[in-house]
């Protein structure tokens, strides 16, 4: 697994969002977007720093950031997960991974000795023009929305 990492161009991506509509990285041009990689919807961890993500919307707002989570989740699943936790931005639809494997986030996970592919809870940082800004690979589900605003309050 080679994540990409900061200064690259982010790939030029199309995935069915919660609507079952095409969305486009290039939709956001302009815009910094975090795109967020979490395994699977509704899930504790997933479900955690979702709604850390979705408390921040002001803040986000305010640094010009769009939020997109992007999982191996089938659409159908997307709408449910919005619905039950009050979420307000973006979820896609990645079932073949494909997008993970260009950013580099699917590949060898463990979990009680078992070992699988799967994909990583990494975010990616891309700004106005599509570059990769910052990849964010540290944190806890619980503080990631902290660890992505931190970033924010200290590049100023």
């Amino acid at each position: 697994m080679k994540t990409l990492t900061a200064g690259t161009p982010a790939p030029a991506f199309s995935l069915l969002n919660q609507d079952n509509e095409l969305t486009n990285l290039a939709d956001f041009k302009g815009k910094k977007v975090l795109a967020y990689f979490y395994p699977k919807a509704m899930t504790p961890g997933c479900t955690v720093q979702a709604c850390g993500l979705r408390d921040s919307k002001t803040e986000l707002d305010a640094l010009n950031v769009v939020v997109l989570g992007i999982s191996i989740d089938a659409v159908k699943r997307l709408p449910r997960f919005i619905e039950r936790d009050n979420l307000n931005f973006t979820l896609l639809s990645d079932e073949d991974h494909a997008v993970a494997e260009q950013f580099g986030v699917w590949g060898e996970k463990k979990f009680m000795g078992k070992v699988y592919d799967g994909l990583h809870r990494i975010s990616f940082l891309i700004d106005e023009n599509g570059t990769i800004e910052h990849v964010f690979n540290k944190f806890k589900t619980k503080t990631h929305h902290e660890v992505v605003l931190d970033y924010f309050n200290n590049a100023e």
